[in-house]
């Protein structure tokens, strides 16, 4: 009898335990903002998957909206015209950067590699980007990231 006493609150408190950690978990990985106060993580799924990361380097939605037009003009985006680089945006760019070094998967994840490869295009094609190629977007990145963007607001869409 003593030891049914004892047990049930102490299922009781590890399955409150249990729960709280699991919300903890999940909210952390379902709410994010990013620097230009787009949506970070969209949701998780019952399976625990994530969707859709948006990764605008810096850019404002004005700006992302030009790099996707672009993008669709040149590189089989077919996603909405919205400022939101997310992982369709990122697909169609990886594309575009095969040009310059990038040899990942087409998967829309914003990694190192793509950075990378980023990073050598923005060298590369007048956009002075003067840093290390280092897959780290830093300041000069996000800035070099930028004037291509705003080339693309005041140009007919002929960036290679």
């Amino acid at each position: 009898m003593r030891t049914k006493v004892l047990t049930s609150p102490l299922v009781s408190l590890a399955l409150v335990a249990g729960l709280a950690c699991a919300s903890l978990a999940t909210a952390g990985t379902s709410f994010a903002a990013s620097s230009a106060g787009a949506p970070k993580a969209a949701t998780t799924s019952a399976s625990g998957a994530t969707t859709q990361a948006v990764v605008n380097l810096g850019l404002d939605r004005r700006q992302a909206k030009a790099v996707q037009q672009w993008l669709a003009g040149h590189h089989g985006y077919k996603g909405a015209i919205d400022g939101y680089l997310g992982t369709g945006s990122w697909k169609a760019f990886q594309r575009h950067l095969k040009a310059h070094g990038y040899n990942g998967d087409i998967d829309g994840i914003v990694g190192s590699g793509t950075i990378k490869a980023l990073q050598r295009k923005l060298r590369h094609s007048n956009w002075n980007y003067k840093g290390d190629i280092d897959g780290v977007a830093g300041a000069g990145t996000k800035a070099a990231f930028e004037r291509l963007a705003q080339g693309l607001l005041c140009e007919p869409c002929t960036t290679s």
